[in-house]
């Protein structure tokens, strides 16, 4: 055996007792020990005070003190607990006195329910119960102890006080253990709480996921536009249009700061329009500027839609607005320069959406049909991978939450299978690209196709 393996072998045996060592008396100098037998001795204080006003202790055995001092404390205690407040002071002295591990293991909210009065009764009267089980042996001990180490026998006791201050020492630590476990089991949430903490937490998340698709959606179209406009620009070279892009730029610029401040305003949750932010959210109503700015970075768009202004919900028109500008984007970003179709429509109580945009190199068949993408399927592959993205789920997730539906995905049927969707649901925008059309291409496909549909009245 080498030098070393030796040398290890030897530490890990020196090692071992010195961590029972630790172990044995860690818990009798940590902080929390002695933070947990102050709110102990607490519970022991309200008890003296009781006994020594009523039943007293004078010419009074230990039986008759007992049973009426005991009768009297649970009296007084299950009284105090019908208060509201009691529950959350004693919340509050538990957290921070037993130190628990997770705060949020021992409820600070008032009763509300007569069972939550119960449990405040059981945790005053075992807090007392257990105060008084530590603060009597602890007076009584002390005393004795000191008689017999000043009496004439000391030297016979003097060996036994480190096993006597190292055993109270531990019931000690064991009985703040257990204060602390009492204090979880009567003082923590009850299911009501539990719930609603549960149902806070899922509306924060969903505040943020809702936060997050705003920034994704403004500040990508944003983004978009603006590279597409500037790298147009550098490569046209014409002063005219560079003058045009860069008012483009700046205009898209301007309406993404506005977006950014209203998404940072609610994160604050200060009030709005103190400092001049616009606080109102687009609707469908500003669509035509949406389309000008999809026009000025070289796609062309044709939008048709029979909605009057001001007829739908504004949680509505919001978010429609969103998710004709996520597919606009979509549009701008991977098929840039392509024609953009915008149909929006009502029909059978549901708002309609669909955008759709032909892929790069598709072009029309002899027979009037949506002609695939050069390269085949390979060509149409990079645009399926759309399906997966941020701002596609984001869609979905707006359309789950006001009762509708979305589907996004090649189309080789072109405006017949889109025309299905219309008539139909949203999945037969993309049902020619599930079931393969017969003709001049069978591989491939020739359009990218969103359809959302939902009800204009929220929940049905």
């Amino acid at each position: 055996m080498s030098k070393i393996a030796v040398l290890k072998s030897a530490v890990s045996v020196t090692a071992a007792p010195l961590s029972a060592v630790s172990g044995l008396f860690a818990p009798l100098v940590a902080g929390t020990t002695y933070a947990r037998m102050l709110h102990l001795l607490v519970g022991w204080f309200f008890a003296g005070i009781v006994l020594m006003v009523y039943p007293g202790t004078y010419h009074k055995g230990l039986g008759e003190i007992l049973m009426a001092g005991v009768s009297v404390d649970v009296v007084l205690l299950a009284l105090a607990a019908l208060i509201p407040a009691a529950r959350r002071a004693e919340g509050v002295q538990a957290r921070l006195l037993l130190v628990p591990d997770r705060e949020e293991d021992i409820a600070t909210e008032p009763s509300l329910t007569w069972a939550d009065r119960r449990r405040t009764a059981g945790w005053l009267i075992g807090r007392v119960a257990l105060g008084s089980a530590v603060g009597f042996p602890l007076v009584f001990g002390i005393t004795g102890a000191f008689d017999r180490l000043t009496g004439p026998d000391a030297l016979w006791y003097l060996p036994l006080v480190p096993l006597a201050v190292l055993g109270f020492g531990w019931f000690l630590v064991c009985a703040g253990r257990l204060q602390l476990a009492m204090a979880i089991r009567l003082l923590g949430p009850s299911p009501a709480e539990r719930l609603a903490e549960a149902e806070l937490r899922a509306e924060r998340l969903l505040e943020r996921n809702r936060l997050a698709r705003e920034l994704h959606d403004s500040i990508g179209h944003a983004l978009t536009v603006t590279v597409l406009q500037a790298g147009a620009a550098r490569e046209v070279g014409d002063r005219d249009f560079v003058a045009k892009a860069l008012e483009v730029i700046e205009e898209t610029g301007r309406q993404a700061m506005e977006d950014l401040e209203r998404t940072l305003v609610l994160l604050r949750e200060t009030p709005a329009g103190a400092n001049g932010v616009a606080t109102e959210q687009p609707g469908i109503d500003q669509l035509p500027t949406l389309f000008d700015t999809a026009r000025a970075a070289g796609s062309p768009v044709e939008a048709r839609g029979d909605v009057k202004p001001g007829t739908l919900p504004g949680v509505l028109s919001r978010e429609s607005y969103r998710i004709v500008q996520e597919g606009v984007t979509n549009a701008l970003k991977y098929a840039p320069g392509e024609p953009i179709d915008i149909r929006i429509a009502v029909r059978d109580g549901r708002l309609e959406l669909r955008c759709a945009n032909r892929l790069p190199g598709a072009g029309r068949s002899a027979n009037g049909a949506t002609r695939p993408p050069a390269g085949g399927a390979g060509g149409a592959g990079r645009y399926a991978t759309r399906k997966g993205g941020k701002g596609l789920r984001g869609i979905r997730e707006r359309a789950t939450l006001l009762g509708g539906e979305a589907e996004a995905g090649l189309s080789a049927a072109g405006t017949a299978a889109v025309g299905t969707a219309a008539a139909g649901t949203a999945a037969g925008a993309v049902a020619g690209a599930a079931a393969g059309v017969a003709g001049p291409f069978e591989e491939g496909s020739g359009e990218w196709v969103l359809a959302v549909r939902l009800p204009l009245r929220l929940g049905s």
